[in-house]
């Protein structure tokens, strides 16, 4: 339907009343939401925005800037107007064209503004290109703010986008063309159906707004995903131990145990079958353990990193060990789960057990020296806001950090979601990947403490050593044979930050490959997609700049290449081992029970 035919079937009287009642409706529905909200639980502030010490020394700054230097104060604010102005003049000149004739594209590409009322409607062309403008008047602002610390400026450009981002005329009903010719065209109804969406989201994160991005109902895990056949064949407080069923009739005499992060859910490398690296593993010919973290409560609150070291990854090499009836294992470990994987190792050299023959990381940082993206989240103020959240509960909640990752791409995780749910009244789209972004976890806060002063903040691994069970663990002491895999667009774990910290581990077989594309997308990558390549380049030594540039580039997944190196590694070929044994008989089926466990906050 066309805009004019959409606005011709608004003036009749019976759309008019149609639309009348159900704005009623919005009315009670807003009423609903009033009532979650005023039973909300407050978080601490300090996890909204940084310390407001931040902004003061930025405009203490700045109106010492304008006091020293008048004129160049004077010449951005005449830039400024000049550009509203003619913001204002191209606004008259096409309510002064003829009708129909095509307006000129005046603005960036920018997937928010394609309806096209921003360029051929007066009001909306005005609104966004003032809204493009005082972005950019605000970014070139903080550019120019004298005497700041780099780390200041950093904190400052991030927040100051985010309130960027968040004044976009589109987040708003008003000045969004394609939320309003929504709503006339259902005579309201999408509004209704926008306000059940956010009254659902609130109920569902105790009044927290945490916008759904997949429809749940579409997804049952053990049904359409985590489906690949295996079975729990151990158990304790920190985890299930799952090993998968044999595809071939002899496999490698050594097993793998897979250690996924405890932030997010295992699944993600068993989504379905097509892009599934558990099942892809089990059909080159491998015995795969994979561990299923617990999803943890209050009664975990004084749990740590020593819990996850002792209880999970140690327990989890011994069990393997036992039920396989050999004395080594390979190991892989994702995200901050290739982080701990690699503090565990440390600590397996110095109590010289050689239980793991070879380690796998996947996205993994242990040198925190740069902290990327990160960087405006991991300050004191910041910390000590997190620790003041986890308080008497000692957990903190899974929200939280999803909602940090989220902003890190507001438009895409956040705002561009919020509008199609909210205002359009859309169903979240039936997306297994969005899904499984959705179903985190919560940390223990000891843990959460442990991980961001040691590690995050103190860089103690890389830098002086951290200290675990009376050890005092370095990058050095990780010397067995490593495969680091990064992806070159990660905003999480960046490619050359992981780099770093390889180049500092202490062994002299250290495999270092960058995959195309993201944190999620550059790991799941299956052959059968032929989709992302990935660069590799045997010179370590090198800086991270240089050894990308003298980076060859292959077609192709990874998944083929590190079989290739993990084969060398894996023994001689042995009959196919069916899960469990008779000390460890099948506890269930997998996924097992760890991981249906939901986060609320």
């Amino acid at each position: 339907m066309t805009t004019s035919e959409t606005l011709d079937l608004s003036t009749s009287p019976e759309h008019i009343e149609r639309l009348k009642e159900n704005m009623e409706k919005v009315d009670s529905l807003s009423r609903k939401l009033v009532e979650i909200m005023s039973t909300k639980k407050q978080h601490h502030p300090g996890l909204d925005a940084p310390n407001h010490e931040l902004f003061a020394r930025a405009a203490t700054s700045y109106w010492a800037e304008m006091l020293q230097n008048p004129a160049k104060m004077m010449e951005q604010q005449v830039e400024f107007w000049g550009k509203s102005v003619l913001n204002f003049a191209e606004a008259q000149k096409i309510l002064a064209a003829q009708e129909g004739k095509e307006a000129l594209e005046t603005s960036p590409s920018d997937r928010r503004f394609t309806n096209p009322m921003w360029e051929k409607n007066p009001y909306f062309n005005y609104i966004k290109q003032q809204y493009l403008t005082n972005s950019e008047i605000i970014r070139m602002a903080v550019e120019e703010v004298a005497d700041l610390e780099p780390l200041d400026r950093q904190r400052l450009s991030y927040f100051s986008d985010q309130i960027i981002h968040m004044m976009a005329p589109t987040n708003f009903l008003p000045t969004n063309p394609d939320a309003l010719e929504k709503a006339l065209e259902t005579e309201g109804q999408s509004l209704i159906d926008g306000l059940q969406n956010l009254v659902a989201d609130l109920e569902a994160n105790n009044g927290e707004l945490v916008v759904r991005l997949a429809d749940e109902s579409a997804f049952e895990i053990g049904r359409n995903i985590a489906t690949t056949p295996g079975e729990v064949v151990y158990r304790n407080r920190m985890m299930e131990l799952i090993q998968y069923r044999p595809t071939t009739e002899t496999v490698h005499e050594t097993p793998i145990v897979l250690f996924p992060p405890w932030i997010n859910k295992f699944y993600i490398l068993d989504l379905k079958a097509q892009n599934s690296l558990i099942k892809w593993v089990t059909e080159q010919g491998y015995t795969l353990f994979v561990v299923s973290w617990i999803n943890p409560n209050g009664d975990y609150a004084d749990v740590g990193m020593e819990e996850y070291i002792e209880e999970g990854f140690l327990t989890a090499f011994e069990k393997a060990k036992e039920i396989c009836g050999v004395k080594q294992v390979n190991a892989i470990g994702y995200c901050i789960a290739g982080t701990t994987l690699s503090l565990t190792l440390a600590l397996m050299k110095k109590r010289g057990d050689k239980s793991v023959k070879s380690a796998t990381l996947f996205t993994a940082l242990t040198d925190f020296s740069d902290q990327g993206d990160f960087t405006p989240f991991l300050q004191n103020d910041f910390v000590d806001a997190i620790e003041a959240e986890i308080g008497e509960d000692g957990i903190l909640p899974s929200y939280i950090m999803a909602r940090t990752f989220s902003y890190l791409r507001s438009n895409d995780l956040v705002y561009g979601p919020a509008i199609r749910s909210y205002m359009m009244g859309q169903t979240p789209p039936a997306f297994d990947l969005l899904y499984w972004n959705g179903d985190g976890a919560n940390l223990p806060g000891k843990m959460a403490v442990q991980y961001l002063r040691g590690l995050c903040q103190g860089n103690a691994f890389a830098d002086g050593g951290f200290e675990v069970f009376g050890e005092t663990l370095h990058l050095r002491d990780v010397d067995i044979p490593v495969m680091a895999v990064t992806c070159e667009t990660d905003h999480i774990a960046r490619w050359s930050d992981c780099y770093r910290g390889v180049q500092q581990m202490g062994g002299r077989s250290k495999t270092f490959i960058v995959s195309q594309s993201g944190h999620i997308a550059g790991i799941v990558n299956p052959p059968s997609r032929d989709k992302y390549g990935h660069y590799t380049n045997a010179d370590l030594k090198l800086d991270a700049p240089d050894w990308m540039a003298g980076a060859t580039f292959n077609e192709g997944s990874w998944w083929p290449r590190w079989e290739s190196w993990l084969k060398k590694r894996s023994g001689k070929q042995v009959p196919a081992r069916e899960p469990g044994d008779s000390g460890y008989p099948a506890l269930e089926q997998a996924p097992g029970s760890y991981v249906r466990a939901r986060a609320r906050s």
